[in-house]
């Protein structure tokens, strides 16, 4: 899927020069996809990248299989900041959440979620998203508006920490150890990049 930016010559590659060895490995990692998963099962993989596609529209196979092996990692690793009293953690949430996506999409419509229509994926993302969905049944020990949430933010951390993505929003990369200096709305260091006339496909 082709995206549009107002930075279509800029590559934030470009400035690894300027980071530290420590960095340059962590970005370049990021380049590198493996699912090679140590949490996911297949089947909740692929439920994964039809759900996480869609909340950042976009398709492109690298990028969403990197935010896959993000999900997949920080489930795995327990990690997860703070929750709301009654919520189960995050790993929980997500494996119960997909399995009733599974069986409340078997139900009403005899197929798995990602071989869904796009709309009829949208459709029943924004139920869950405010506690809609159906068969109650199915969803009744799952807190549908808490899994929709953990999941948007499981996945635009991920996303938005591919190098890729940093090139489209015009982002210069990270700040240590060179730092940013003009911090003021409109300026801009040297090395930033400039919004280019038009936008572009990328």
């Amino acid at each position: 899927m082709k995206k549009l930016t107002r930075y279509p010559s800029y590559d934030v590659m470009h400035e690894k020069d300027a980071w530290d060895d420590h960095t340059q490995r962590i970005v370049l990692s990021r380049l590198h996809t493996t699912g090679d998963y140590v949490f996911l099962t297949t089947v909740e993989a692929e439920h994964l990248r039809a759900w996480c596609s869609l909340l950042v529209d976009d398709e492109r196979p690298e990028i969403i299989q990197f935010v896959l092996d993000h999900i997949d990692r920080t489930l795995a690793g327990g990690q997860e900041s703070q929750r709301k009293s009654g919520e189960p953690e995050a790993a929980v949430l997500v494996r119960e959440g997909l399995h009733a996506l599974d069986i409340a999409c078997q139900t009403i419509h005899t197929e798995r979620f990602f071989q869904l229509q796009p709309k009829q994926k949208k459709n029943l993302m924004l139920d869950v998203s405010s506690n809609q969905a159906v068969p109650i049944e199915v969803w009744q020990h799952v807190p549908q508006a808490a899994l929709f949430k953990k999941l948007l933010n499981l996945t635009v951390e991920a996303y938005y920490s591919h190098p890729e993505i940093w090139s489209e929003i015009g982002y210069g990369g990270p700040a240590y150890p060179r730092g940013y200096v003009r911090m003021h709305p409109g300026q801009l260091d040297p090395w930033e990049p400039k919004e280019e006339k038009q936008q572009h496909e990328a």
